[in-house]
Order: structure tokens, then sequence, then C-alpha cells
């Protein structure tokens, strides 16, 4: 079940290989996460340390946060991954130019889970593409349907 998609990403990148990882929350985000009061359009993924790190995603915090805890919307949280699939990510963000992008946030049997995809950066001519193509599969089944509607 999705909770938050993140559709610039699939509009901005080649997205080559999908990842899913955990992510290290306090519960107040939790909370505010199930509520649905996440952005994640903005975010993007960095390499620290041998670690992953997530940046940018917003989680709006309830009105009804306890008082003794002082959130931050935009703070980083740290993505959980297996060692072998983290060294296989940062090789190839290092040497083969890709970057690691949020895809979704979504529950994996009561999770909350992060999809990030290994991408590489579309140019301008290939998003124009991209609309095309969909203006034309849009277009298509248009007239697919007026089609059987005459008959």
């Amino acid at each position: 079940m999705s909770i938050a998609n993140n559709k610039k990403a699939f509009h901005d990148y080649f997205i080559e290989e999908k990842y899913e990882a955990g992510l290290a929350l306090e519960g107040w985000e939790v909370k505010s996460i199930r509520a649905g009061r996440v952005q994640i359009k903005e975010a993007y993924v960095v390499i620290k340390r041998g670690e992953i790190f997530l940046l940018g995603m917003h989680i709006t915090p309830l009105p009804t946060a306890s008082t003794h805890v002082h959130p931050d919307p935009v703070r980083t949280r740290k993505l959980l991954l297996h060692e072998n699939e983290i060294m296989k990510l940062i090789g190839k963000v290092e040497r083969a130019g890709y970057t690691l992008v949020p895809l979704d946030l979504h529950y994996t049997r009561g999770r909350i889970k992060a999809e990030i995809g290994l991408a590489k950066g579309k140019k301008q001519h290939d998003k124009r593409e991209d609309a095309k193509e969909k203006d034309w599969a849009r277009e298509k089944q248009r007239l697919m349907r007026d089609k059987v509607r005459s008959h």
C-alpha cells in the first residue's frame, strides 16, 4: 500500500534498478506518516561514510505531538539496507555516474519502507520524447474507446 509517490523522479530520471529500504524513524514521524503527512518530491539520497541517508523528505508533525519532543520536519533519516546492497550501490554511484532517488514510501507487513531507484538523469529532449509518447498513448486510448462506443 503506497503512502507517497515521487512522480517527479520518473520524469527527471531513467530508473534502472529499484531497492526497498527500511527507514530509521522516530515515533512522531511514524504517526505523521500514517496520517499521510509526508512529501518526498524534493527528497534525495546521499552516501556518507558507507551509509545511505535520505535528505529533504518533509514530514509534517501532528499538532498532538508531545511537548517534550521537538520535531524537525526535514531531518536527515538513515536508510536501512543490507551491507552487500550498500556496497553495490556505492560502487555504481561512484564509478558509473548514477544517482539514488527516492521513488515512494509504502507499507510492507506493517512497516514503513522507502523504495529507492538507481537512476541516470534525463536530458531535456528525452523528457519531451516521453511526454509525446504519453500523449500518443492517451490519444490511442481515446480513439479506441470512441470506436467501441460507435459500434
